[in-house]
């Protein structure tokens, strides 16, 4: 690996920088620095990482780098820019969107993470979740047994209506994501095994990213089929 193309401290100590000095100013005038010591050596680690994702998830994903430019229009904080870089690596029909499934990577001070699955799905993609859950689902089963362990954050107190309070799965029903990652260090960060550990997240997430991948892509056959089957209203 080419020493320039390689993640390092120095990737951290902007995000700080930027983290502390959040304007446009202070970005224009360091614009090159983040595009030598930021963005080149983040674009070269995911496009190893996209390549090699293929060897434990068949089928081929696509990267997409997040920009590093904040939408500030819907939100209370009008800082201009992330500090954090962040990708994420799914199929190429789902055209980059977020609330599929797919695997994700951030790095950020203190914050860093890497692993997989489905955040803020749509509500169709959602229950087509809870539903195979529900229905007690043998990968749904197998991937409990092996130990899969979710990330939990902002979850529902309730069962959602339409299930049982009791079942066996209630907490997971109560889920709004389902989303499996691993912490990394800073130290990690910067390590010559970063990809290798970033790969190992991403492989332990793989099972679930391709349950929920079955479980989205069925449930809207199924709803495209059940809308070519219904018959079209003729006009009188």
């Amino acid at each position: 690996m080419s020493e320039r193309t390689r993640i390092d401290k120095s990737l951290f100590q902007f995000l700080v920088e930027l983290k502390f000095n959040n304007e446009r100013a202070f970005f224009t005038e360091n614009k090159a620095r983040y595009e030598k010591e930021v963005k080149l050596p983040f674009r070269a680690a995911v496009e190893r990482l996209a390549e090699k994702i293929g060897e434990f998830h068949p089928g081929g994903l696509e990267s997409k780098i997040f920009r590093i430019y904040r939408d500030t229009r819907f939100s209370k904080d009008k800082t201009p820019y992330k500090t954090n870089v962040a990708a994420h690596f799914g199929r190429p029909q789902d055209g980059g969107n977020v609330h599929l499934p797919a695997f994700y990577l951030h790095l950020e001070p203190g914050e860093s993470f890497a692993g997989g699955g489905l955040w803020m799905p749509e509500p169709s993609d959602l229950k087509a979740v809870r539903d195979r859950i529900a229905a007690a689902d043998s990968d749904w089963k197998k991937l409990k047994a092996e130990g899969v362990e979710l990330w939990r954050s902002d979850e529902l107190k309730r069962v959602p209506k339409g299930y049982p309070s009791d079942h066996p799965d209630a907490d997971d029903l109560k889920r709004r994501h389902f989303f499996r990652l691993r912490s990394l260090a800073d130290a990690e960060i910067f390590s010559p095994r970063f990809e290798e550990k970033v790969l190992a997240a991403f492989q332990a997430a793989a099972p679930l990213v391709t349950f929920l991948e079955k479980t989205i892509l069925e449930a809207r056959a199924r709803e495209l089929s059940g809308k070519k089957s219904t018959p079209s209203s003729k006009k009188k």
